[in-house]
């Protein structure tokens, strides 16, 4: 389909953001817009600039026969500080305190464009290392490791805390609850993991963080990797945290029920990560 340059680089650049981590051929272009391979080449060149310019992350070539480009998404660290800042300031609103102190985060866990923005946010920590699996909890966790596992361009999986006909033989473990120290149990498909793999634990909330230290036993029950840990949100915990190698976007601070002041401030997600 031979279409005007100008059009080939808008529907080049949709293709490439469309396909993160992906090993796109020069040839797949070439025959696409039936082109010369010089001219894709000036193509590429033109979108790896402007990527780089306006912070859209990185487009790497790979030379050889079978070689290409490789688009990885990152986020400056500037832009992603102001993000943070700004979801600081949202969870920090008084109509947020629930009964009990809990804080709401559902509306923003709902958010596509904000759920985006923390997708790059946590993708951009993880440019450098090879990750084949998004993990997480049911139920609030799920939209955070969709976001994640879009910007990776990997499968996510979600474990459950109770059994459903529907996924077929599990793996379970017991595990403590950071928090109220209950033994609780949690579960994972058999067939939604490859034994070996190399994962990347999300979540939404961590408190003692015990959830999370149940889902680091079932990646070790499938013979897996840890590659990593975030969470949207932590709160100050007075008792031992089981999990201590972890990065976080926010921090609950201080929750305060009699005035409904909350304070939230950013997480150690930028002590961790280095400036892009």
């Amino acid at each position: 389909m031979k279409i005007k340059r100008s059009e080939r680089l808008i529907d080049m650049t949709s293709y490439i953001l469309s396909h993160p981590h992906e090993l796109t051929p020069l040839t797949f272009f070439v025959k696409k817009y039936e082109s010369a391979k010089s001219s894709i080449s000036e193509d590429l060149t033109i979108i790896k600039k402007t990527f780089k310019e306006r912070g859209f992350g990185t487009l790497q070539t790979v030379a050889g026969a079978a070689g290409g480009v490789i688009f990885t998404p990152e986020i400056p660290f500037e832009d992603a500080k102001k993000m943070v800042d700004s979801l600081c300031e949202r969870l920090s609103e008084q109509d947020r305190l629930l009964p009990g102190g809990y804080v709401y985060l559902s509306d923003l866990l709902g958010d596509p464009q904000l759920l985006r923005q923390i997708g790059q946010i946590i993708t951009s920590q993880y440019v450098d290392k090879e990750i084949d699996a998004v993990m997480t909890v049911a139920t609030k966790g799920v939209p955070i490791a969709q976001a994640v596992s879009y910007y990776l361009n990997v499968p996510f999986v979600i474990v459950r805390r109770d059994s459903k006909i529907t996924e077929g033989s599990t793996v379970s473990v017991n595990y403590v609850s950071g928090s109220s120290e209950r033994i609780e149990k949690m579960e994972l498909s058999k067939r939604s993991l490859k034994r070996g793999s190399r994962v990347l634990v999300v979540d939404d909330f961590m408190k003692g963080g015990g959830t999370v230290n149940g889902m680091k036993a079932l990646i070790e029950e499938f013979e897996a990797t840890l590659v990593g840990i975030t969470v949207f949100a932590e709160s100050t915990f007075s008792g031992r945290r089981i999990i201590d190698d972890y990065t976080s976007l926010l921090c609950v601070k201080d929750v305060d029920t009699r005035t409904k002041n909350i304070t939230v401030v950013p997480g150690n997600y930028f002590d961790v990560t280095p400036e892009i």
